[in-house]
């Protein structure tokens, strides 16, 4: 390991994941503060939500400042394949052009997306064996193994000249996982009695009392409970947890149901999974089309959608509109998942329409089907006791959830805890961590296949067009500026009554319009026509007027 320079810093930045859930991008920099070098951490997105972000695909976090100093960004390194840690990155990628490094699932699922975006032949990541090492310029890295809620996640021994950092990633303690490595216990202690500088850590369930429990006693559960089903059963999980996907599958098994697996996402984890070692005892699945054939208490569907997304298997099904798939009386479908933050309307009205088709519902509130991958408050004072920094700095979290975990690692006795906000550069050093500067930072989205930046208003306009309407007017003049025709007016989405008014307030501007003394005949005509509306219902629309000469 190289020595310091006096003027050598080690600073940590995150650009999305601190003060909200998804979207992780963390960066760790060392060097003097005109030199630095760095490494990225995931490089994660947010979907968008029709409420909020209309017409958005994906948000991801802006990342300017590094990108214009791309030249000392060393690399990305992947944690592990959940889609709020590597969906940003065919999209940020170009921005960088630096390598990425991941152990072997995730970096087959990083090489997926790459394809689609057309950078297949630009950039391969790198595949780290599990518990490998990297050395990254002033950064040596050592991957560990710890238990999740997908395959092959991990945490990061990041080691420099000034400290060694410990970033958890998304993690648990789960004594049973089913599928894969138990967390690497030795390793983490193994850190503690050498001396951990700071842990960077998940704050998901700060808030959470106890334990979240093991993957094995989710399995007898499910078990049973498919026992009881009589009709057609469809469960529908996070795709990315490949031990759920084969508990369920097993569970149907031993209870004499094929498997149908529903959704693109469900058979791109499982051809991933199997490519990559695992699912060797998944029961071999049947088609769609196949499983329509087979008496309702002989099947199981295995279906995207868990969280209500609209394009998803499950809410094609539940709107009837899906081509293979159909559910009715007599059949149930078991939500082995949680309720994500924000997730909660699109969840419900799913849930009111399966019901409406005499659907049985079965969840996590009244039946063990899920457990969380993320650590409750007793598994963050075991990861505290195991590794004994100097620094805590919650993130992947809201702001609650990292100021509770902040509170609690105090209370365990760490020195220091700091709780970081996108954007702000934060110095690691014993005793004197801190803030010292902000950077650029923010939100770009991924509207249809053009990145925009957050503030470009067109979330903004579009929820006004979908609160209040359009007004959309053509007025046609001669060379000399007089009326040459009478307007042509669209309106969409204003109730008909409001119609009359509107077309009838435009006659006064229109016959008051008198070129010679400079009237501004678009704006009369825009004003006319707002205020008329909402004289007569209430709410000011969208309003467009558009001026031709002939």
């Amino acid at each position: 390991m190289i020595t310091p320079n006096r003027d050598d810093e080690l600073v940590f930045l995150p650009l999305g994941g601190s003060g909200e859930i998804g979207m992780n991008f963390n960066a760790y920099g060392y060097g003097p503060p005109d030199d630095r070098k760095w490494i990225v951490v995931d490089c994660g997105v947010l979907f968008g939500r029709e409420t909020t972000s209309p017409g958005v695909d994906l948000i991801m976090p802006d990342i300017r400042f590094l990108a214009e100093q791309r030249e000392n960004v060393i690399a990305i390194i992947a944690t592990h394949a959940h889609e709020d840690h590597i969906g940003a990155i065919p999209h940020l990628w170009p921005m960088l052009r630096c390598p990425i490094y991941a152990t072997p699932f995730t970096a087959l699922l990083i090489e997926g997306k790459l394809e689609e975006a057309g950078l297949g032949d630009k950039v391969h990541p790198k595949r780290v064996p599990l518990s490998g090492k990297l050395a990254l310029g002033p950064f040596g890295i050592e991957f560990m193994s710890i238990t999740h809620s997908i395959p092959e996640p991990n945490a990061l021994a990041i080691r420099t000249p000034l400290g060694v950092v410990v970033h958890t990633g998304d993690w648990k303690i789960d004594p049973e996982p089913l599928l894969g490595e138990l967390t690497d216990q030795n390793a983490l202690k193994k850190l503690g009695d050498e001396g951990v500088l700071a842990l960077v850590c998940d704050s998901t369930n700060a808030l959470v009392a106890g334990e979240s429990g093991s993957e094995a006693k989710v399995r007898e559960s499910l078990t049973n409970l498919i026992g009881t089903l009589k009709g057609r059963v469809a469960v529908t999980s996070f795709a990315s947890n490949v031990a759920r996907l084969e508990t369920i599958a097993k569970a149907a098994k031993s209870h004499g149901r094929q498997v149908a697996l529903v959704g693109r996402a469900m058979h791109k984890i499982t051809d991933a999974a199997r490519e990559t070692g695992y699912l060797k005892g998944f029961p071999s699945v049947i088609d769609e089309s196949e499983a329509a054939q087979l008496p309702p208490n002989r099947v199981l569907y295995l279906c995207t959608g868990s969280q209500g997304e609209p394009r998803a298997a499950l809410a094609r099904i539940a709107d009837s509109n899906h081509p293979n798939v159909s559910l009715g009386k007599g059949d149930a479908v078991i939500f082995s998942s949680r309720v994500i933050p924000g997730n909660e309307l699109a969840i419900f009205e799913l849930h009111n329409k399966l019901a409406g088709l005499g659907v049985e519902l079965l969840t996590s509130e009244d039946h063990f089907v899920h457990v969380s991958g993320h650590p409750c408050r007793d598994e963050l004072a075991e990861m505290y006791r195991w590794t004994r920094p100097q620094i805590s700095v919650p993130v992947h979290g809201e702001l609650r959830h990292q100021s509770e975990h902040a509170r609690l690692a105090r209370s365990l006795q760490v020195p220091q805890a700091i709780v970081p906000q996108n954007g702000q550069l934060i110095r690691l050093a014993p005793g004197r961590a801190g803030v010292i500067d902000e950077v650029p930072s923010g939100r770009i989205h991924m509207d249809g296949r053009v990145l925009i930046e957050e503030g470009a208003g067109l979330a903004r306009h579009r929820r006004a067009l979908a609160f209040a309407g359009m007004i959309a007017i053509t007025l046609v003049v001669d060379g000399k500026g007089r009326i040459a025709a009478a307007p042509s007016i669209i309106i969409e989405g204003i109730p008909e009554p409001v119609h009359d008014a509107i077309r009838a307030a435009l006659d006064e501007p229109i016959r008051r319009h008198n070129p010679k003394r400079g009237d501004d005949l678009r704006e009369n005509v825009r004003r006319a026509a707002r205020r008329a509306a909402e004289n007569a219902w209430g709410k000011k629309p969208v309003t467009r007027v558009e001026v031709i000469e002939i």
